[in-house]
């Protein structure tokens, strides 16, 4: 009696995921910047979206876009280069080999 209440809710979940993941999707078949299924950090720029408010919207002389956004008021962000995730910063690490102190009694 259990069973057939266990199988209808994991296939509603089922359905549910499919329906959210479906509605998701952008246009051209390809989820958002920052919900790829790879789990790295949102830019903090562009909070993940991949672009960013243009310069051309700064200016007071009323044009409407320019060659960056291509008249869309939105140009790929700086920080992450359009992909939405953070990028690692970069590192050095600096390693010295030590010598051993000498035995003792060695002078």
């Amino acid at each position: 009696m259990v069973a057939p209440v266990v199988i209808a809710s994991a296939g509603l979940g089922m359905l549910a995921g499919v329906a959210m993941a479906n509605r998701s999707l952008q246009g051209d078949g390809r989820l958002p910047a920052a919900s790829r299924w790879d789990a790295r950090p949102r830019c903090a720029t562009c909070g993940g979206s991949g672009r960013v408010e243009c310069l051309c919207n700064r200016w007071s002389d009323g044009d409407s876009g320019c060659r960056t956004c291509a008249g869309s008021g939105r140009m790929p962000c700086r920080s992450c280069g359009g992909s939405g995730t953070g990028r690692p910063l970069p590192s050095r690490l600096t390693v010295q080999h030590q010598k051993p102190p000498p035995p003792a009694g060695y002078n």
